[in-house]
């Protein structure tokens, strides 16, 4: 996550992963490296193309177009590993060994049947359950949180508890298809605009649907894809277990802890690939944790978990039998090990292998104006202060820029509401390198803005330039606003189009929306839901909740290529494993219990939850969300009822 956590939501430093993404920060057309000086070049998105699969490409349209496919890049692997400047003959030799021990685990993986799998995931699935605790609490220290700390919650819901849920959720695809099924045998499949297939993946469970009641997620796949050829290509690599994908390059993100764990196991089930785990230099103090979890893969030769630092990282990406490399980072870091430099992409690509990639963006939250309740300001503002503020603002996917309407009547009053909501919220230290960097440069760009202690609001004028602030990924806790003129339809038209065309990358958005105003606005309210052009798009919700969802996608927007990376290239998560997918969308509540009960004058979908334990408002959100993780690790009524009462307290 980010979220809750990329779920990212995480992105390694430049200078951590290899040494020719020291240089400026990203390329003129992109956001600056999480670490970088700013580029305040414009990063405009194409006009939206309604009829295709992919957006046009963005930003350098004259470049030539690869595949969003992990065969985007394939060439040759040349035939020696470089000698690595600076590194050791003695890290070069265990290196090789990790990566010709995974050659011959990739073998016993294409040897295993599907139900073999299954049993292997449960394997580890109670390794991760037994580390948990630990996983937790390293985490939150790693980031300064004490034990008391109001928002240690956040460790367990973006680590252990993500990826427990991912492991359940994937043992059942595996099982369904040991027994001759298929993924989607009993799920929902409807349609939705544009000649798109909409499956209904979450919620697939009673615990879900009675403890995450209100929320929704749906993954919308490509324009074209027919329902049956949706169930026919359910399964991905899995369709194919004794086909090898290979041994496959990690990159490990730097900020949410599950997002390597997560990373690796969709290597292994979505592309039979095993996989060697570099872990960002952030992540160091989780390794003994990570190698505790993976325990049962590691035995078996299908996963190795290594340190280090730039030198690593470039032998590492450029190894032959490495046939396939994945990060999850900035575009910045994408840029140096695709083309050798972070800002420049000239001639061919340095990197003779397929590359994915998840490099954040610019996430917008669109507030769309209706009659809301004193109840409901304060309640949304404080929503939209999590989405910047939980992790200190290191997410890919934290919410950066508000986009209120200029002719509604409540603005200011929800202008005020947001400023004490993020204002109130819990300090905590901004702790991911280069943050601090970034701060000064949004105080330089934004002199007039209101500081808040560790926190930036900055509220544009009608006179002021916020092009640094559309066009800056600043990965750190720095929310903007703006405001777009209309009300209704037009409003919500304009605010689509400023997102699209005005906000750097197509990780994520978010929409707060009342029921009232979205019946009134009929099929046009999921026609601009369709007009948005982004990986995963939240209503009432935050996306962070699709990240930790394991049966929706994470991913930017289909189209990227390596000469225009955007927010980066292919999906991961997606337990149930679907081709063709373009983008996911999740619904959640608009007012949380008890005001979601229709005798409250609720309206819109009913929930239990009262503030989410998500919430840095949830005044009880650490003791819940340990709670939840605990019960997803191991069951126990008397245990979710103690959790449900605390929640109660929120």
């Amino acid at each position: 996550m980010t979220a809750a956590a990329e779920p990212e939501s995480p992105a390694p430093s430049a200078d951590q992963v290899a040494p020719a993404a020291k240089g400026p920060s990203r390329a003129a057309r992109t956001t600056p490296a999480k670490n970088a000086s700013t580029v305040k070049a414009p990063a405009r998105k194409a006009p939206t193309e309604k009829a295709s699969a992919k957006k046009t490409p963005t930003k350098s349209t004259t470049a030539k177009k690869a595949s969003a496919s992990t065969k985007a890049t394939a060439r040759p692997a040349s035939a020696t590993p470089p000698a690595a400047s600076g590194l050791d003959e003695g890290v070069r030799a265990r290196l090789d060994t990790s990566i010709t021990e995974l050659q011959q685990g990739a073998a016993v993986w294409s040897a295993l049947t599907l139900a073999q799998r299954a049993t292997l995931l449960r394997a580890v699935r109670t390794s991760v359950a037994a580390t948990a605790e630990d996983w937790a609490t390293t985490a939150a220290s790693s980031k300064g949180l004490d034990s008391r700390h109001p928002l240690r919650g956040e460790e367990w819901l973006s680590g252990p508890y993500s990826v427990l849920g991912a492991l359940d959720a994937y043992i059942d695809t595996l099982s369904t298809l040991a027994r001759g099924g298929n993924p989607l045998e009993d799920v929902r499949l409807s349609r939705a605009p544009g000649g798109r297939t909409r499956v209904h993946a979450f919620p697939l469970t009673g615990i879900d649907r009675a403890l995450l009641s209100g929320f929704t997620g749906e993954v919308w796949l490509r324009p074209g894809t027919t329902p049956n050829r949706a169930r026919s290509g359910a399964g991905l690599a899995q369709r194919t277990p004794a086909a090898s994908g290979g041994v496959g390059l990690v990159l490990g993100a730097g900020n949410i802890t599950s997002i390597p764990v997560l990373d690796v196991l969709y290597e292994l089930l979505a592309h039979n690939r095993t996989a060697l785990l570099k872990v960002n230099p952030t992540q160091d103090s989780l390794v003994p944790v990570y190698k505790r979890a993976f325990a049962p893969l590691i035995e078996i030769g299908l996963v190795r978990i290594v340190r280090g630092g730039p030198d690593v990282g470039a032998y590492l990406t450029a190894h032959p039998d490495l046939v396939h490399v994945h990060i999850t980072g900035s575009a910045a870091t994408f840029n140096a090990i695709v083309w050798g430099s972070s800002t420049t992409r000239d001639g061919a690509p340095l990197l003779t292998k397929p590359i994915t990639a998840e490099l954040g963006g610019v996430s917008p939250i669109i507030v769309v104006p209706g009659e809301w309740s004193d109840a409901d300001l304060t309640y949304h503002a404080e929503h939209i202060a999590t989405m910047r503020l939980q992790n200190s603002g290191h997410n890919c996917i934290a919410g950066q820029v508000v986009v209120l309407s200029s002719d509604w009547p409540q603005a200011e009053r929800f202008r005020a509401e947001l400023r004490r909501a993020y204002a109130s919220a819990p300090e905590r230290p901004t702790w991911y390198p280069g943050s601090s960097h970034r701060m000064e440069q949004a105080t330089e760009s934004y002199p007039d803005a209101l500081h808040l202690g560790d926190r930036m609001l900055v509220e544009i004028g009608a006179d002021q330039d916020a092009e640094a602030l559309q066009h800056t990924e600043y990965f750190a806790p720095v929310l903007g606003v703006v405001a777009v003129p209309g009300t209704g339809q037009q409003f919500l038209d304009a605010a689509v189009a400023y997102a699209n065309d005005e906000l750097q990358g197509t990780l994520g958005a978010n929409l707060l929306i009342h029921p009232g105003t979205e019946k009134s606005l009929g099929t046009g309210f999921e026609r601009a839901i369709a007009d948005l052009r982004y990986g995963s798009i939240a209503i009432n919700a935050w996306t962070a909740f699709g990240f930790i969802t394991p049966t929706l996608t994470w991913g930017a927007f289909p189209g990227n290529t390596l000469e225009d990376v955007g927010s980066g290239i292919g999906v991961v998560h997606n337990a149930l494993l679907l081709d063709d997918v373009e983008r996911s969308v999740i619904r959640g509540p608009f007012r949380p219990f008890p005001r979601s009960l229709p005798v409250r004058g609720g309206g819109g979908r009913l929930t239990i939850l009262p503030t989410p334990p998500w919430f840095v408002s949830a005044r009880t959100g650490a003791e819940v969300s340990e709670g939840l993780t605990r019960f997803r690790a191991n069951g126990g009524a008397l245990g979710l009822v103690k959790t449900l009462l605390k929640a109660l307290r929120a």
